[in-house]
């Protein structure tokens, strides 16, 4: 089971002096976080995508690629590539860049974004939504697969035989689909035979297990095999030395995240009970000792069958130092306990689903 870290950019407003966080000084600190999950050891290191000014990064190939240059083992990702409004053919330019880059370490996390902004800005109808992304996934999936692309769509110029350069250092870009809990998103994931990613931000971890199952179902009807079929998780992210510290420490932040910071906004209050809920055994939120975030990670393996997760460790304002805590505390003494309690005969996602489906005596 891979274990890595996510940042989405979050720029929050300085309490101090009523403005928004400095972009060029939060890029850095991505930066210094990606590498140190790279010198702790861990597998994948993931970057989001936005385009508001309540986020420092729009494209996440430019601080991987900084990333990369300082690094030797961590795969690189994006979390998500907004496909929808994005252009598949310099998308995957830039991540063959990357790969090139980072010698054969890229990979892409292609979703469609709840935020409007993008669609705004790029000119894509948002009633549109779905057809564009399918397109483009379409297309996307054709540059990877082909070193010269005959393709023709209604949302983009048709290609004719053309070539698609650079192409990457691995034989093919590695592309999971990022999706926010809709069935018709896990569908096509399992029709095409993709890799998912879940993004669980709030609820009980045990309901996205009819999701999980119906993506398997649909990919391995399609013809996929089993171990193409890949899970990832993520979820909000902090573990402590102690669970009642860590938890109180997290709290202002993670509350401070999800508010909404304007009238009638995106966003919810989060108050003390519901954030006891969202911290318990099945909530999705991910805090607390070192031993909770194991024995958290290991039901979420167990239930879900999930080969990747990913926490996502700077959020609300979290200063550098409580991030970097974090990462040390996930690398030295989470990381090791999960990959030892997954390794081995039955700790693959089909071995856990088929154990987890056969009936129990009475």
């Amino acid at each position: 089971m891979e274990l890595g870290i996510l940042s989405l950019s979050d720029l929050q407003t300085d309490p101090s002096t009523g403005k928004l966080h400095n972009p060029a000084t939060r890029t850095r600190e991505i930066v210094s976080y990606g590498i140190a999950a790279d010198q702790a050891g861990l597998d994948v290191f993931a970057l989001g995508e936005h385009h508001s000014p309540d986020f420092a990064v729009a494209n996440p190939a430019v601080p991987l690629a900084a990333i990369a240059q300082a690094t030797t083992n961590i795969r690189l990702t994006s979390a998500v590539s907004v496909l929808s409004t994005l252009d598949p053919v310099r998308l995957h330019q830039d991540f063959a860049s990357l790969d090139l880059v980072s010698d054969g370490r890229a990979e892409i996390i292609a979703g469609r974004s709840a935020f409007l902004e993008a669609f705004t800005l790029f000119g894509i109808d948002p009633a549109d939504y779905d057809t564009v992304f399918a397109e483009k996934l379409d297309l996307l999936l054709a540059i990877r697969d082909n070193e010269h692309v005959t393709w023709t769509g209604r949302h983009r110029p048709a290609l004719d035989g053309l070539p698609v350069p650079p192409r990457p250092q691995q034989t093919r870009l590695p592309l999971w689909l990022g999706v926010g809990g809709t069935p018709a998103s896990a569908e096509r994931a399992g029709r095409l035979g993709l890799p998912m990613v879940l993004g669980l931000i709030g609820g009980d971890i045990r309901r996205a297990r009819p999701l999980v199952e119906h993506y398997r179902t649909v990919g391995q009807a399609a013809g996929h095999p089993a171990e193409a079929l890949k899970l990832g998780l993520t979820s909000h992210f902090y573990v402590g030395k102690t669970s009642q510290g860590a938890r109180e420490e997290l709290y202002p932040h993670y509350r401070e995240y999800l508010r909404p910071k304007t009238p009638g906004g995106r966003g919810w209050l989060v108050g003390p009970d519901e954030y006891r809920t969202a911290a318990g055994p099945f909530g999705a939120l991910m805090a607390g000792s070192p031993q909770e975030v194991i024995d958290k990670i290991l039901t979420e393996h167990e239930l879900l069958g999930i080969d990747r997760f990913m926490g996502q460790i700077d959020f609300g304002g979290m200063p550098a130092h409580m991030v970097s805590d974090s990462i040390e505390l996930l690398a030295t003494e989470v990381t090791p306990v999960v990959r030892q309690e997954t390794r081995g005969p039955g700790g693959s996602h089909h071995d856990v689903l088929a154990r987890i489906a056969k009936p129990k005596r009475k």
